[in-house]
């Protein structure tokens, strides 16, 4: 059985190799990720190979441990080169009127409503993260960043983001500038991210690997 401890600082695909030799499945593909789910089923992987933003979720669900609103984190590491590898419980998706009730829980709630806790957390560091990380999307808590556990409770994912079309675009205008941003140790696999691969076109894909090596 893998140890997840293995995984931190690996190349990231090495990382998804590990996890596919020991019996884990792709079971999702998002913009930045591929998440990965464990043979058993109980727990997901989601690993990045170039991740500005994740790690602020992380740090949200480790700050309020054990809330019934947030997943289970059971590791989070970086990998080499700028990704992201963090395991987590297996999440099925929410029902669409589930989850409009819990985004208007978020904007209406009470202070005793346990996602007021998540508000006001979620909140402080996105303000943290605005002045810290480059290129910083904000909060993101739409619909569709509702899920619900295996018992059918509601969680609450991916609350932050980067603002993906603004780096690729400043890569092709300027690329001196994303070289400012992210240090070259933390870009290494920036053209890598799962929405490249799915939605560029193979010429679109050479200009940006030929923006992203001049600036290696």
């Amino acid at each position: 059985m893998i140890s997840f401890e293995d995984l931190r600082d690996l190349p990231h695909r090495e990382a998804a190799g590990r996890l596919l030799a020991d019996g884990w499945n792709v079971c999702g593909l998002g913009d930045w990720a591929t998440v990965w789910r464990s043979p058993d089923g109980g727990l997901v992987a989601r690993v990045s190979p170039f991740e500005p933003a994740y790690g602020v979720f992380v740090e949200l669900c480790r700050s309020l441990p054990d809330h019934p609103l947030l997943p289970e984190i059971a590791f989070d590491a970086p990998l080499a080169g700028g990704g992201r590898v963090t395991v987590l419980e297996f999440l099925l998706p929410a029902e669409q009127g589930e989850a409009d009730a819990v985004v208007r829980r978020w904007a209406d709630a009470a202070q005793d409503d346990p996602i007021t806790v998540v508000r006001q957390t979620a909140e402080r560091l996105d303000a943290e993260a605005a002045r810290s990380v480059p290129f910083w999307g904000g909060l993101d808590h739409n619909p569709g960043n509702v899920l619900r556990n295996a018992a059918g409770d509601p969680k609450l994912v991916d609350l932050f983001y980067a603002a993906g079309l603004k780096i690729y675009q400043a890569l092709r205008e300027d690329p001196a500038r994303i070289a400012e941003a992210f240090p070259a140790d933390r870009r290494q696999y920036l053209c890598d991210i799962a929405a490249l691969a799915r939605y560029s076109r193979p010429d679109e894909l050479a200009a940006l690997r030929a923006a992203e090596q001049s600036i290696r």
